[in-house]
């Protein structure tokens, strides 16, 4: 439980870094710049973006990259801004306080 707890913490730093080089990279060119999730995911490790793009379709099922890449193209701060509380709180249930 502590492990996921962790997790959805870090997840929630990731969503804030993510917010602060969106902001930045907006006041730098002057407009909104969003700053995507695959976008990123493309920057981190491009060949493992390709991988996952040719196992899904070629060993699953075709049309489902295609709801994967509406994922990918999503701001990455609101994605793990929402991601990240919902694990905090999935694994905080059902834990005992020290009162």
């Amino acid at each position: 439980m502590i492990i996921g707890r962790i997790l959805g913490w870090f997840v929630c730093a990731i969503a804030l870094m993510a917010l602060g080089a969106e902001t930045l990279a907006s006041l730098e060119s002057g407009s909104y710049r969003g700053l995507a999730i695959g976008e990123i995911w493309y920057l981190v490790d491009r060949g493992s973006l390709n991988l996952m793009q040719a196992v899904v379709q070629r060993h699953l099922i075709p049309s489902l990259w295609d709801g994967f890449v509406v994922i990918l193209q999503q701001p990455a701060w609101l994605i793990f801004g929402a991601l990240g509380p919902v694990l905090v709180l999935l694994f905080g249930i059902g834990t005992k306080s020290d009162k």
